[in-house]
């Protein structure tokens, strides 16, 4: 059987269990009331909708959509150029590999962590260019513009990339002014911070692995950004906390569905009304397994803080004002090596934080 890299190891007590925990699982809801203009015709059911919303980020910070107007040939034919680009040989998806320069291309050494995760990545930026931060120091207010990369094969797999994430944004938008209402907000109030957003699209193997009691296909995480959308196919090996009792909870692949969760920069804006869930993919030692994701973040000079209309003396702020550029290249950075340190996350800039 051989042996595992120690790199890939967790540590005992965040290592998977052998037999998943099957559960009722996140909530599913449909979206087949939205017509094209973002809005159903009848007041009523955008109400039960926006509800259904609500309750879902508060109570799972999961949930998945169906209906939700993205055509199914556009992710069938991203799926397929996937596929194709992963099987290639080491040393050809090598020549566009990422780096701390430009982390847009293709890796296989990321750390979630500090612990390596068993999988390969492709990243593309959903705007091309898309403006940055230089580096990480706050003093320092050089920006760099990112550019994607493209492998030679697929040659579909360009055009494939950028259909897909123009109806991922447009689904996202719609998710966003959704959970705005759900917050008591008018519908376009978070539309404002995504005008040179950071937002990127991740297309991810996880190959066969003989050791999957020892280490995951991503270690326990919270996505920093705003919302995520996944696709994933009909292997499965997502696992969601779940907040009422922190077991690691599987979620059943459904057909056609999107997978989205609450992002830590949501869980800033709406002061933990809604809370960023940790989550984890296991991996699979007979069937390898594909998934597309797409991360929602906003401009890279948006400061992330508490919105002021959800505060109140009983509810004051939690967290101090963030740069999300900044925040994003630091957390890219050690993406890249295991780091002697933790990484930067959400609870840093928490206020009590400094008070306690």
């Amino acid at each position: 059987m051989g042996e595992i890299d120690p790199a890939f190891i967790q540590e005992i007590e965040h290592r998977p269990k052998i037999i998943p925990v099957e559960a009722e699982g996140i909530p599913l809801i449909d979206l087949s009331a939205l017509n094209s203009h973002y809005f159903p015709s009848d007041p009523t059911s955008l109400e039960s909708l926006v509800a259904e919303i609500g309750d879902a980020s508060k109570n799972w910070g999961f949930f998945q959509v169906i209906n939700h107007g993205v055509p199914q040939e556009t992710r069938r034919k991203l799926e397929s150029a996937s596929r194709k680009f992963f099987a290639q040989p080491a040393e050809e998806k090598r020549k566009i590999r990422r780096d701390e320069v430009n982390p847009q291309g293709y890796y296989d050494t990321e750390h979630t962590k500090n612990v390596r995760d068993w999988k390969e990545v492709f990243d593309l930026t959903v705007k091309n260019p898309t403006v940055v931060p230089a580096s990480p120091d706050p003093s320092d207010e050089e920006v760099v513009e990112l550019v994607n990369r493209w492998p030679k094969y697929p040659p579909e797999l360009r055009e494939a990339c950028e259909e897909f994430a123009k109806v991922m944004e447009k689904l996202a938008y719609k998710l966003l002014e959704l959970i705005s209402l759900s917050l008591g907000l008018p519908a376009e109030r978070l539309s404002g911070f995504f005008n040179d957003y950071i937002s990127f699209v991740r297309l991810i193997h996880y190959p066969l692995c003989m050791f999957p009691h020892l280490t995951l296909g991503v270690g326990r995480h919270m996505d920093t950004s705003a919302l995520t959308i996944l696709a994933q196919d009909d292997i499965g090996g997502l696992e969601v906390k779940r907040k009422t009792d922190g077991e690691w909870i599987h979620v059943k692949p459904t057909p056609n569905a999107f997978i989205v969760n609450v992002g830590q920069i949501m869980q800033v804006w709406s002061n933990d009304m809604y809370e960023s869930v940790e989550h984890r993919v296991i991996v699979n030692s007979e069937k390898e397994r594909f998934s597309i994701v797409f991360f929602f973040s906003p401009d890279h000079y948006v400061m992330v803080e508490p919105l002021k209309e959800l505060l109140t003396d009983e509810n004051p702020a939690k967290y101090r004002a963030y740069n999300w550029g900044k925040f994003h290249a630091t957390r890219q950075r050690s993406n890249f090596k295991k780091l002697n340190v933790e990484n930067l996350q959400m609870f840093h800039f928490r206020i009590n934080r400094e008070s306690s």
